[in-house]
């Protein structure tokens, strides 16, 4: 074995310690589970899932961020979860994960490992320790979309875009010579934001300038920072300031 092979061997073992459904695994065990998943490379903007697709397949995000959505008849999307590095998902009906009618995108260069239905079956269910973990990852992404369809159902788009500010929220990056504020960031697109609250674009800009008027948020290229959470979430949950 070359060394070129040996980094390989070692970056997937590496990969799939971080992997939370792995979490009580050892080192031998996920030795040998490495050898039944490959891993695959998406480069940022490729849409690598799509309804067209029918075989079942499960995917393991170690890098990146990947948006699943929905296109309407109009072609408008709808973006319905927004997946960062250490998750499941997929097209795989016995762990009740299910991609019908969804696109798979990868928001940044993505690390996916991937595992056919006759391997999860065999390795993963078979495990206790790896079904329990499945089981509350899947419970905890259920409270999530309940919370996101109770947010559609009654709350408005300025209330919606508030909720989703402080879920999609993540510390500063670090940035060369500059000392980080310590305010946390939103790192998307106002597209981005405005196919999660189910509006327009243009309206999702005018409520984020809005926000900024009042001192709740700045607004950077790409990135919105929350300068006063605790304002954004008496907003988001319908108290005026």
């Amino acid at each position: 074995m070359d060394k070129q092979e040996s980094k390989q061997i070692l970056d997937k073992l590496s990969y799939l310690r971080d992997v939370d459904i792995f979490q009580d695994l050892d080192h031998h065990e996920i030795a040998a589970l490495s050898t039944h998943a490959p891993m695959q490379r998406v480069p940022e903007g490729t849409v690598f899932f799509s309804p067209e697709q029918t075989a079942e397949v499960l995917f393991m995000l170690k890098e990146g961020r990947v948006r699943l959505y929905h296109l309407s008849a109009e072609g408008k999307a709808l973006t319905t979860a927004v997946l960062e590095p250490g998750t499941i998902f997929g097209e795989m009906a016995m762990l009740g994960q299910r991609l019908h009618q969804s696109y798979a995108e990868a928001l940044d260069p993505c690390l996916l490992c991937l595992m056919s239905r006759e391997d999860v079956k065999s390795m993963l269910l078979s495990d206790p320790r790896i079904a329990t973990r499945i089981a509350e990852i899947l419970g905890q992404r259920l409270i999530s979309a309940e919370q996101r369809l109770s947010d559609f159902a009654f709350k408005n788009v300025p209330q919606r875009l508030a909720s989703l500010l402080l879920q999609l929220a993540r510390p500063p990056k670090t940035r060369l010579f500059r000392i980080a504020s310590g305010a946390r960031e939103v790192r998307f697109t106002h597209e981005a934001l405005a196919e999660m609250v189910g509006t327009y674009r243009e309206t999702a800009t005018k409520i984020l300038n809005e926000f900024r008027a009042q001192g709740l948020i700045d607004i950077k290229r790409g990135c919105v920072v929350l300068t006063d959470e605790a304002g954004i979430r008496s907003l988001s949950v319908g108290n005026e300031r």
